[in-house]
């Protein structure tokens, strides 16, 4: 009789091409695909939807996993392993127990009646054939029906983040694509129309001074200066012809075993369909799998995904660690130095998006606040920050120590550390500076961006590199004027 497996049949299921279909289906949406080519980014819309093909096949496989499944399939379990005596005298009991909760309840009724005294040998197994049968069925639609509410998850998604990225075109230059892969994964935010108002002013701000726009394009390329080779990236993968063993290939006879392939049977096999009386035998064996077949082996050329070095006369690309931007959000820094400082945070997250790199933004005065502008959700964040106002006094110190304290981790290796102030603070410890110079050797990188002319030099000079930009009243009126 049929042995069922509840995941392995809800896998098989999965694998049958429903979730295909949905995936091409909702590729297919004109407005969908109109939206994508408009932004270019139909890439970003298609591994989107790949993320939530892997995804809703994990859902979808769980469906099986309900009480009312695995009560059902733990009992044809037990079932079809039982002799035709113990069934006959039994199945009465079973069908009483899927009276509830099996859609196989009628069904099964109207069988037994059927088959009433008869004790058929051949109809346990046909019964527990159409038991497998209506399983199968009930997981299918029980897949479909959360399918399908996935499915309007996901396109609702796809809408809104399509929305956004629309409206990002007037904030942001329209970059590379890897850039616009990253802004569509931070896209799940909806924007209100004063956020994209307070990230089109800085972004103009940023605009008219080149000079913070300059020290950020520096920022950027100093992680590529670094030469260290345990910074360099892993091999690049690329895809080779390699032989695989395979038990579909026909090169080798191998042994014997039970199957159902007819391309490989056994010629005694056939001897069952040669009297009438044993060939109900032979069809037996055929639905279990327990025909006498040949075992083949051989070689298979296969397509598949091999690590290869890069060669010695290329560039070897160097893994960019995170952004951890300190911002001053201190009474001290309002007016032009809060809209400098803003607008460099938000140049440094856009260099961020263009190579892959995360970025934080710590704001301190006399607390902190932290927020991450790369991650999901990332430009809501950037929206809070931009409107966040600036109050309070400076406490430089517990920011980067708590700073410093991260970038000990991994994944902090080629980091960068920004802070941004006017740097009207005393001098810092001796501990934070002997921590600080421990961290540059691991070539982590601390950057001073200084916001007034009254900034505290004997500050400053733990730094590796200091900027200075505050442009007087004067010149910036000219500016303006």
């Amino acid at each position: 009789m049929l042995g069922v497996d509840g995941l392995n049949l809800a896998l098989a299921i999965a694998d049958s091409g429903i979730i295909d279909t949905a995936v091409n289906d909702l590729i297919a949406r004109s407005q969908v695909m109109a939206m994508a080519e408009n932004r270019g980014v139909k890439s970003s819309v298609k591994n989107h939807l790949l993320k939530w093909r892997g995804s809703v096949k994990k859902r979808i496989t769980k469906v099986c996993e309900t009480e009312r499944f695995q009560q059902e399939l733990a009992l044809y379990q037990e079932v079809i392993h039982w002799d035709e005596e113990r069934f006959f005298k039994e199945i009465p009991d079973v069908i009483k127990k899927l009276e509830w909760h099996s859609a196989f309840y009628l069904q099964a009724r109207r069988l037994i009646e059927k088959n009433k005294g008869l004790n058929n040998p051949m109809f346990p197994h046909y019964f527990c054939d159409q038991w497998y049968q209506s399983l199968a069925d009930a997981i299918r639609q029980a897949q479909v029906t959360e399918l399908e509410a996935n499915k309007e998850k996901v396109l609702k998604d796809l809408y809104q983040r399509m929305e956004t990225m629309k409206n990002m075109d007037k904030v942001t230059e329209e970059g590379d694509e890897g850039s616009v892969g990253r802004l569509w994964d931070m896209a799940s935010a909806k924007l209100s129309k004063s956020d994209l108002n307070v990230m089109k002013r800085h972004a103009e701000f940023l605009k008219k001074n080149k000079g913070l726009q300059e020290i950020s394009e520096k920022l950027g390329r100093m992680a590529s200066q670094v030469n260290d080779p345990d910074l360099n990236r892993a091999p690049a993968e690329e895809l080779q012809m390699v032989e695989e063993k395979s038990d579909e290939a026909t090169d080798d006879i191998v042994g014997i075993h039970e199957s159902d392939d007819l391309n490989k049977l056994l010629p005694n096999e056939t001897l069952f369909l040669a009297y009438p009386e044993l060939e109900v035998v032979f069809y037996k064996h055929l639905v279990d799998k327990r025909l006498m077949n040949y075992r083949m082996q051989g070689k298979s050329r296969t397509l598949r995904k091999i690590r290869a070095q890069q060669p010695d006369n290329k560039q070897v690309d160097v893994e960019k660690g995170p952004f951890i931007i300190c911002v001053d959000a201190s009474g001290s820094m309002n007016g032009f130095p809060e809209q400098c400082a803003k607008a460099m945070a938000y140049a440094l997250m856009q260099i961020a998006l263009a190579e892959d790199r995360d970025c934080y933004v710590m704001l301190f005065s006399t607390e902190q606040i932290t927020y991450e502008l790369t991650k999901q959700d990332g430009l809501r964040e950037a929206s809070d920050f931009l409107s966040y106002n600036f109050h309070g006094g400076t406490d430089i110190e517990p920011v980067i120590m708590r700073s410093i304290d991260l970038m000990c981790g991994d994944k902090y290796k080629n980091a960068d550390l920004v802070v941004i102030s006017d740097f009207i603070a005393p001098k810092q410890s001796d501990e934070m500076i002997a921590r600080v110079e421990e961290l540059k050797a691991r070539k982590n990188r601390f950057h001073a961006i200084c916001l007034s002319k009254y900034g505290n030099p004997e500050l400053m000079a733990m730094f590796d590199h200091t900027w200075a930009y505050h442009p007087n009243i004067v010149g910036r009126l000219m500016k303006k004027w």
